[in-house]
């Protein structure tokens, strides 16, 4: 049976467009995720996927792709649907986490974490951003949002 995440990231996405919203990506990496790694902390990247920031943006059944700048560089972004843990606008937090896969977990060389079994909707008090340096990793406002790790936090 294929897996509604796929779909789910794609409607979410879309919602964002249509309200003006911000959408970011947090993406659990490992080798089968390609993205800067000097911007990857803790073994995850917070990525703006708004149409923005993005250039040939494809989100597929099996991998969500584009081009994006990362320190004024051009840099190909793949990132499989597996290993992507939450997809949520970045002006209120609203959104949907997802479970990163054991197999994807066991890939990596890590034992699943806690965010397996999140598919609950998560808020704006729960997430921070620590912010990178481009149009694709945006940078946190210093005025309204805490520092520090982003946090995903069950919602019931």
């Amino acid at each position: 049976m294929q897996s509604t995440k796929p779909y789910l990231i794609r409607a979410i996405h879309e919602w964002c467009a249509d309200r003006g919203f911000t959408p970011y990506l947090s993406v659990s990496v490992d080798a089968t995720t390609r993205v800067p790694r000097e911007f990857v902390k803790d073994g995850e990247i917070v990525l703006n996927i708004g149409l923005e920031a993005t250039n040939q943006l494809l989100m597929g059944n099996e991998e969500i792709s584009f081009q994006a700048r990362f320190g004024g560089r051009a840099f190909p972004v793949v990132v499989p649907i597996e290993r992507v843990a939450a997809i949520y606008a970045r002006e209120n937090g609203e959104g949907m986490a997802f479970e990163v896969t054991e197999k994807a977990a066991a890939d990596a060389g890590k034992s699943p974490d806690v965010r397996q079994g999140l598919t609950e909707a998560i808020t704006a008090k729960d997430l921070s951003v620590e912010g990178g340096a481009s149009a694709a990793v945006s940078p946190a406002p210093t005025s309204e949002r805490p520092t520090g790790k982003p946090q995903l936090t069950r919602v019931k």
